[in-house]
């Protein structure tokens, strides 16, 4: 049986079994009884790492079966009709998820010259994460600017952020504030990208002042962009928004490299950290065993610390 009739078959009963008020649809496993205590952080999974070759609404159930109750998107929902929309709310209202966080504007902030443009992507953008109840976006530096100065690109960045602050000053989606979250990209995976370095972009979220603009702290990428992983932690959890998860070398799960994951989730819990903890790597193995594994190390920091 092709699986993405089946997916568009199951997506429709969705809908309109949601709009009655009836939706149970048997092929969607229901959210899981959480099995230990949670931690001060709620979990997420970014969805581009995770059960690619599936429909959408079978990744979100795959996801639902690790026991997480939150999604991060890279536009996946692009090219979505309104019909598409719906649907995939049906299927992550069944599954008891939310979208916390997605990603994929065209352009950055370091670029003076992109800057209108880059507003324009976030005013687009935000009418896609109103109809997924998604009230945060993942925003990017891009790539360095020849023959413009570090200085120059690096106030572009601040003036950016605060131009975009403004267009999304007060405003709440899913009852939450819209939030910005700038991320770094190591200098291995992007040679050419402005924005490596988490202390200047901790600098520069500091600069923009802006409860709504936040850093998003990658811990794969700063492993192997700078190191001190903690401390970071330590001195700057007051503007981090939200937390990547990944083990270096190779992006895969927690446990698999050389990041000690045990100690950053329990100063996660001693610092009271309570934004969102997303889960980036790429399984080696089955991807529901290994995300299950991830979310019980992470809920063991709750009970040892």
């Amino acid at each position: 049986m092709n699986r993405r009739k089946l997916s568009r078959r199951t997506f429709a009963q969705i809908a309109a079994a949601a709009t009655a008020g009836t939706f149970t649809p048997r092929n969607l496993p229901a959210q899981q009884p959480a099995t230990q205590a949670a931690p001060s952080f709620p979990l997420s999974v970014m969805l581009w790492t995770v059960f690619r070759d599936l429909p959408f609404a079978q990744r979100l159930a795959k996801v639902a079966e690790a026991g997480y109750h939150n999604v991060e998107l890279v536009g996946e929902y692009s090219h979505w009709s309104d019909a598409d929309f719906d649907r995939a709310n049906a299927a992550r209202k069944h599954l008891g998820i939310s979208f916390d966080a997605t990603a994929g504007l065209p352009h950055g902030i370091a670029n003076p010259a992109d800057r209108e443009a880059l507003l324009a992507d976030l005013h687009q953008a935000l009418g896609p994460m109103e109809k997924l109840d998604c009230p945060s976006m993942i925003v990017l530096s891009g790539n360095a600017v020849p023959n413009l100065s570090r200085e120059a690109q690096h106030q572009s960045c601040i003036e950016t952020l605060k131009r975009a602050a403004a267009l999304i000053e007060g405003r709440r989606i899913a009852g939450q504030p819209i939030r910005l979250l700038l991320e770094c990209i190591d200098p291995e995976e992007n040679p050419h990208y402005f924005l490596p370095s988490a202390a200047e972009a901790i600098e520069i979220v500091r600069a923009v002042n802006h409860p709504q603009v936040q850093f998003l702290y990658d811990i794969f990428h700063e492993q192997i962009a700078e190191g001190n992983l903690i401390e970071k932690l330590e001195k700057h959890i007051d503007v981090i928004g939200l937390i990547h998860v990944a083990d270096v070398p190779g992006r895969h799960q927690p446990g698999t490299g050389e990041i000690n994951y045990r100690n950053i989730f329990r100063k996660l819990v001693e610092l009271n950290y309570q934004k969102m903890v997303a889960m980036e790597f790429l399984p080696t193995g089955d991807a529901v065993t290994e995300l299950r594994q991830a979310r019980r190390q992470a809920e063991s920091a709750a009970i040892s610390s």
